[in-house]
């Protein structure tokens, strides 16, 4: 009896080799797809977050006519107890966005865990109401080291050095160059350069905007420093500039646009001396009202540099930028709650103006930096020619 062999079932080795090829080029034409989608929902959870925020902000002003001002606290700013006032707006609104627990942490008197050394403390060595001085105790007090999700954009994967609460949403300081982070009261202030919603030690309410709600940035959203040199969320320090910087960039913004490689226009050139990726970064410190830290101007477009200019008091004088790491621009969070995407391409006036805090003659007027400009300040009624 003749035997006949088995047919063989498998695939042959070219059949194979095109399966595979097959399923490289579907998963070549899916991934890109795949991560779009993953952006657009990190995307839409992060105007949520800013949603969330702006409700905030009406439901504070509901409550108390005004709004919280970026620099607050206790005791005198220039030294003695308290926190010099250093506070940014969001431990003032924390009740107002379901987190009344960490408001509880902030209002009240905290005990301090033996070892630790409370800055200023109270005469039983507590930590006073709202803390010490926000660049103190960074390690011990637990508000500072509270992560507020709401905070957070999901496409921003950055964390602070020191373990410390970040945050990349920031207040709107208006359109100034010069002295940006000085308290009006401050002698080295200028009054003249504080036309945004926001500023230190003095609240202001809707009443003030003049422009309209509609037409007022209130927040934005700002980068933190991944550690690559990236100028969306790195700090260019005062070493990079002449003595003669303060007022050079407070006549042309070509002097921080400069720091660009032009090879990777995304990135900062060789050379370039980039703030340490520590407690004083872009949104290291979503409590503390320093500038670099929780405020930017509408100055430059979106994505572009920061800089910040000299040591000392001068440091308070620079370029904040609105940064993200969404595709072309950032969002915006208007002063009537609404949520807009501003791009890159935004018209931003004449980048070779003088600042609005170069002198005192042009208090009032309309921004020299465009919509862009405008759309920072409260009370300079810009209009727009529509084409």
């Amino acid at each position: 009896m003749k035997t006949h062999p088995r047919p063989y079932q498998g695939f042959t080795l070219v059949e194979l080799l095109v399966v595979i090829a097959i399923i490289g080029v579907l998963v070549g034409l899916l991934l890109p797809a795949v991560q779009a989608a993953r952006e657009a929902a990190r995307r839409m959870s992060c105007s949520n977050n800013f949603k969330q925020l702006g409700l905030a902000q009406h439901n504070y002003h509901a409550a108390y006519n005004k709004l919280p001002p970026n620099g607050t606290g206790t005791g005198p700013e220039d030294g003695g107890t308290g926190n010099q006032r250093a506070l940014s707006a969001l431990p003032g609104l924390t009740p107002f966005m379901e987190q009344q627990a960490l408001w509880e942490m902030f209002a009240n008197p905290l005990a301090a865990e033996p070892g630790e050394s409370p800055d200023n403390p109270l005469a039983n060595g507590s930590w006073p109401p709202f803390g010490p001085r926000t660049w103190l105790d960074l390690n011990e007090y637990d508000p500072w080291q509270t992560q507020v999700g709401t905070l957070r954009c999901p496409s921003d994967p950055g964390m602070s050095a020191l373990g410390l609460g970040t945050t990349n949403y920031a207040f709107c300081l208006g359109d100034g160059i010069l002295r940006v982070d000085y308290s009006p009261t401050s002698q080295y202030a200028d009054r003249g350069v504080y036309r945004g919603l926001f500023m230190r030690n003095e609240p202001k309410g809707f009443r003030s905007i003049l422009d309209g709600l509609s037409n007022t940035i209130s927040m934005a959203e700002i980068c933190t420093d991944l550690g690559d040199r990236q100028v969306n969320g790195s700090v260019a320090d005062g070493t990079n500039f002449p003595s003669s910087g303060v007022t050079g960039m407070g006549t042309s913004t070509a002097l921080c646009d400069a720091i660009r490689d032009p090879a990777r226009p995304n990135f900062a050139k060789a050379g370039i001396s980039l703030w340490s990726n520590g407690g004083g970064s872009r949104g290291s410190r979503w409590y503390d009202c320093k500038t670099m830290l929780t405020g930017f101007t509408t100055v430059m477009p979106p994505n572009s540099p920061t800089c910040v200019l000299g040591w000392g008091t001068a440091w308070r004088s620079g370029i904040f930028s609105a940064a993200s790491h969404h595709q072309g621009g950032c969002h915006v969070l208007m002063a009537d709650g609404a949520v807009k995407f501003i791009t890159e391409s935004i018209e931003s006036g004449n980048q070779e103006a003088d600042s609005i805090a170069k002198d005192y003659n042009n208090i009032g007027q309309a921004s020299p930096y465009g919509l862009w400009g405008g759309l920072g300040t409260i009370a300079s009624r810009e209009t727009v020619s529509l084409p």
